[in-house]
């Protein structure tokens, strides 16, 4: 019986399309949502961004607007939960996507992942990098639903 979805964010349409799709199953299953988004530092180069122009440029570190970016994205689909009448909380990780989501799906014992994908081929996906590729072909036995673009 699947009573708790894990479902991750990075704030792409795709992304909510999949926590459009997962909410549905989840009403239709009793079940649970988890609302996952990982902040993934391993690229940053610059320390600061450019937050709104202005006359006044206001820099912010690049870890706050990631972190504020990763709270609007959770938060998003937790009023979307809600609203449906399904209950949810929001885990924001920082490390590899891959990782921390697979890790975060055997710590809270979900019994579904449920993932949108872009589209890539095999090949793009291998060398550019698919968080959804790297989780289905990661060694766990959790499920994993793909909802494409």
């Amino acid at each position: 019986m699947i009573s708790k979805i894990l479902v991750p964010t990075d704030g792409s349409k795709t992304a909510q399309k999949a926590a459009t799709y997962a909410i549905g199953l989840a009403k239709q299953l009793h079940a649970s949502i988890i609302v996952m988004c990982v902040v993934d530092k391993r690229f940053l180069i610059s320390r600061t961004v450019l937050v709104k122009p202005s006359s006044r440029y206001v820099a912010e570190s690049i870890e706050d607007y990631q972190q504020d970016a990763a709270e609007r994205y959770t938060g998003e689909i937790k009023k979307l939960c809600k609203k449906k009448g399904i209950q949810s909380k929001t885990v924001i990780k920082q490390g590899h996507p891959v990782e921390e989501i697979v890790k975060e799906a055997e710590k809270s014992k979900v019994a579904l992942i449920v993932m949108g994908s872009h589209g890539q081929s095999a090949l793009t996906a291998a060398t550019l990098g698919s968080v959804t590729y790297g989780v289905i072909h990661k060694d766990t036995t959790i499920p994993v639903l793909v909802v494409r673009r």
